[in-house]
C-alpha cells in the first residue's frame, strides 16, 4: 500500500509539472490534482494493460513508440472522468502530459525501487 500511494504522489507531482510545462492542461485545486494521480494510478493498473494487450500488434509494428499513444489515451481517461481536470489542447497536450509524468514516474520509480520502498544509496570512497 505503501508503494501506491508514493507512485500517486510521483504521479500527481508529474500532473503538476505539466500543469507548468504543457500550455493546455489546467488542473483547478489541489484536491483534484491528488485525485487525479491517484486515479491515474487505478487506471494505469487496471485499463492499460488491457489496452497495451489490445495494440500489440500496433505496438510491435511501431516498435513501442504506439505506447506513447496509449499513455495519451489514459490520461484523456482521466481527464474525461475526473471533472477539475481539463485538456484544452487536444491530443498533443495530452500527449506531451504524458511524455512529463511517464519521465517522472520513471525519475521517482528510480527512487523508490521494485518492493514500493524508498531505496537509500551509499557511496563510500
Amino acid at each position: 500500500m505503501t508503494g501506491f500511494i508514493l507512485r500517486a504522489c510521483i504521479t500527481a507531482l508529474g500532473l503538476w509539472v505539466a500543469t507548468w510545462l504543457v500550455s493546455g492542461i489546467r488542473i483547478d485545486d489541489p484536491w483534484t490534482l491528488v485525485l487525479a494521480g491517484v486515479l491515474l494510478g487505478v487506471i494505469n493498473a487496471i485499463v492499460r494493460p488491457i489496452a497495451i494487450i489490445l495494440t500489440l500488434p500496433i505496438t510491435i509494428l511501431t516498435l513501442g513508440l504506439f505506447l506513447l499513444v496509449v499513455n495519451t489515451a489514459m490520461v484523456g481517461l482521466v481527464a474525461a472522468m475526473l471533472p477539475g481536470f481539463h485538456i484544452f489542447g487536444g491530443f498533443w497536450s495530452a500527449f506531451a502530459t504524458a511524455v512529463v509524468v511517464g519521465v517522472t514516474g520513471w525519475l521517482g520509480s528510480s527512487l523508490i525501487g521494485s518492493r514500493g520502498k524508498i531505496d537509500v544509496f551509499v557511496k563510500r570512497l
